[in-house]
């Protein structure tokens, strides 16, 4: 049911993202205190305390990375990086493997939306000159800048499931090994074969071709 909530209040546009996670939230805990009964009430506070350090945990490090993409946009890397890819090859695969090593780069220093805020208007032009497909391209700097939400030093989703498992962070890196290998493996398909990307939008009709 939760999923139900969180995928159908966005599909359906009654909720945005934040507000079918926090309605998600009260669901869940509805459903453990009055439904299942898998806590006592005086164990609320106990929750309470966890809750709001994972909370505090993740918004410092969202803090600090914000920081970091304010004092890099200052400085303006992520565009000087673009160009000096850009200027190594007119090659569209060199250019596509470039770009992949660039935003993998990116996405262990700096946060997901800073970083599609400043990347994309930089770097779609010059994948929409090389005939890359828009929602292509999208998919792969999601996925390039999903792998970077759980990769060190800045991987914000690492922290999470660090704080969440009292493990740490170095255990949980070691466990993830075998998953980076094959999330790299998904990014060099979705890469070099943009079927992949654009098989359900063609099937949908909401893309030509």
């Amino acid at each position: 049911m939760t999923v139900v909530i969180i995928m159908g209040g966005i599909m359906s546009g009654i909720f945005t993202a934040t507000e079918s996670a926090a309605v998600a939230c009260l669901w869940a805990f509805f459903v453990t205190m009055f439904i299942y009964r898998d806590y006592r009430w005086s164990e609320l506070p106990n929750l309470m305390y966890r809750t709001i350090k994972t909370v505090t945990i993740v918004m410092i490090l969202i803090g600090f990375a914000a920081c970091f993409g304010a004092v890099m946009t200052y400085m303006q890397l992520p565009l000087r990086i673009t160009e000096f890819f850009t200027a190594i090859s007119h090659n569209k695969y060199v250019i596509l493997i470039c770009i992949n090593i660039m935003l993998l780069a990116l996405g262990t220093l700096m946060d997901m939306a800073p970083l599609i805020l400043i990347l994309t208007p930089v770097l779609l032009p010059v994948t929409n000159a090389l005939g890359i497909d828009p929602v292509h391209f999208g998919m792969i700097m999601m996925i390039n800048l999903g792998i970077g939400l759980i990769t060190p030093p800045v991987g914000s989703v690492l922290f999470v499931a660090s704080a969440v498992s009292k493990q740490k962070i170095e255990a949980v890196v070691k466990a993830m090994l075998p998953f980076y290998c094959v999330l790299f493996m998904v990014l060099l398909l979705v890469t070099y074969i943009p079927a992949i990307s654009l098989w359900l939008p063609h099937l949908f009709g909401v893309m030509g071709g």
